[in-house]
């Protein structure tokens, strides 16, 4: 869920949503008071030092825990020195300069990414259940076609016992037809947990039919066996990163459920930890993370919000998604 920042009144729209998705969440009275009173001060450091921004909540479920998050993403001046911005009575916007230090009294876990010249990601997760201690972490950023009340994107995570299986489909269009593609999609995945990734592709593409059709990417990271299994077909953007090196995962042409003359199956080598990052066509293309410093090794939700708040084209649903994944 998204809420942009750009005047005051959004600041108080961003703290009442905050309420009720933290109720929604099942979170005790005080404790969505908490989150409220996080997304007031980051919302309100967006509009001091970014000018505009935006505000993101989502539910989590990773080796941190299970609970809800809350992301603010700003194209402001950034910070030179994080630390120092982190203590109560540093400010640089002339006021008493507190808003950073009550969010890490708040929140189970904060982070930032920030550079001068480039703005600020501040994540906070709000811990509601245990970690599945799997060493696994998961990030998601995603906004909706300008105008429409439902995304035509989706992912999902599965757990298999081959790996850690991980979707993105973007349904043709925008809207609730293009909402229902993805979903049937996400629902095969959740369906047929064990299938290899060709299998569950083929599935989509049958299941899809009576649909728009979507675009899908399912990446399996077998640690274990030491593999990367991908399948693609449409326009998929997917990055692995291991060993320090990135790798463009290999997609091809068509639409699921509509034509989709090759599903093929596409295997990197992977050693110790591996990070996938899958996102759909709302995101432009022409990104690399070599331009953020030290971005790959920050929190997947981190690496998943920078590159929503600098390559969203504004056209189209935009889903990025992250995932750590260690030995």
């Amino acid at each position: 869920m998204m809420t942009v920042i750009a005047d005051p009144s959004q600041v108080g729209e961003a703290r009442r949503r905050a309420g009720d998705f933290a109720r929604a969440a099942g979170m005790a009275e005080t404790r969505a008071g908490q989150f409220a009173l996080v997304v007031t001060e980051l919302a309100t450091n967006i509009l001091k030092h970014g000018g505009s921004g935006q505000m993101l909540m989502e539910r989590f479920a990773d080796a941190d825990g299970s609970g809800i998050e809350c992301m603010a993403l700003d194209r402001g001046p950034g910070m030179a020195d994080v630390e120092r911005c982190l203590g109560d009575g540093y400010s640089t916007a002339g006021t008493p300069g507190n808003g950073l230090g009550a969010v890490l009294r708040q929140a189970d876990l904060v982070r930032i990414y920030s550079r001068p010249g480039v703005g600020t990601a501040v994540l906070a997760r709000f811990v509601t259940g245990p970690s599945r201690g799997d060493g696994l972490l998961l990030g998601t950023a995603m906004t909706i076609y300008p105008g429409e009340q439902i995304s035509g994107d989706g992912w999902a995570l599965c757990r298999p016992s081959t790996g850690a299986t991980l979707l993105v489909a973007d349904g043709t269009g925008h809207g609730a037809e293009a909402h229902i593609a993805a979903v049937k999609a996400t629902a095969i995945l959740e369906a047929h947990p064990e299938y290899d990734c060709v299998r569950i592709v083929e599935q989509m593409h049958q299941a899809l039919r009576p649909t728009r059709g979507a675009a899908v990417g399912v990446v399996r990271i077998d640690v274990a066996g030491g593999m990367a299994h991908f399948v693609g077909v449409g326009n998929i953007g997917a990055l692995l990163i291991n060993d320090g090196e990135a790798k463009h995962m290999a997609s091809h042409n068509g639409i699921v459920g509509y034509t989709a003359p090759r599903i093929r199956q596409f295997d990197y080598p992977i050693s110790g930890e591996a990070l996938v990052i899958l996102h759909s066509d709302g995101l432009s293309a022409r990104w690399k993370l070599s331009d953020y410093p030290d971005l790959a090794r920050q929190h997947p939700a981190l690496i998943a919000g920078v590159l929503l708040r600098d390559h969203q084209r504004g056209r189209d649903d935009a889903t990025v998604v992250a995932m750590r994944v260690t030995s």
